[in-house]
């Protein structure tokens, strides 16, 4: 009889580690992917090649909540929005033609002090359809660690 029961509290012993290392591992692979999508995205400027056509194609689709990097060069900065969380607005026009709004969380990540009309600027953020081009929104980290960290890139230094 001991020795089904020390058999019954060994299996379940192995089965409570086998979830916990489980568990673990997933966390560890999903912050492996966060970091190496992020560096990627930095360096590699053909993703922005290729982010351009996913953003022109999420435009003509009328398509949202789709995580995008590319760059573009400054059309106009306009005043802060400051109705509940704080953000830095930035109309960007990106190499296909098409214009999108950077809606940057300034209570969330550093403003991009200096910026001015014609600055390039590079992003990796979520992409939101509008009729006049769409929106960049999640421009900066996520303190509740739910949703990918985005970023703006000026001048070499990256505001999260």
């Amino acid at each position: 009889m001991k020795t089904k029961i020390n058999n019954l509290i060994l299996v379940v012993i192995i089965l409570l580690l086998a979830a916990y290392l489980s568990f673990d591992f997933k966390e560890k692979q999903n912050t492996r992917i966060t970091s190496s999508t992020t560096q990627t995205s930095v360096s590699d400027t053909n993703i922005s090649v290729d982010d351009q056509n996913k953003i022109m194609q999420a435009y003509q689709q009328q398509r949202s909540n789709i995580q995008v990097q590319a760059q573009g060069i400054v059309k106009a900065v306009l005043p802060d929005d400051n109705q509940g969380s704080k953000h830095q607005k930035i109309i960007l026009k990106l190499e296909n033609g098409l214009t999108v709004l950077i809606a940057h969380n300034i209570d969330l990540a550093p403003r991009i002090d200096g910026l001015k009309k014609g600055d390039q600027l590079e992003f990796f953020g979520e992409y939101e359809y509008n009729p006049k081009g769409g929106v960049i929104h999640w421009t900066h980290h996520d303190p509740q660690r739910k949703h990918i960290d985005g970023w703006l890139k000026y001048k070499g230094k990256i505001y999260q």
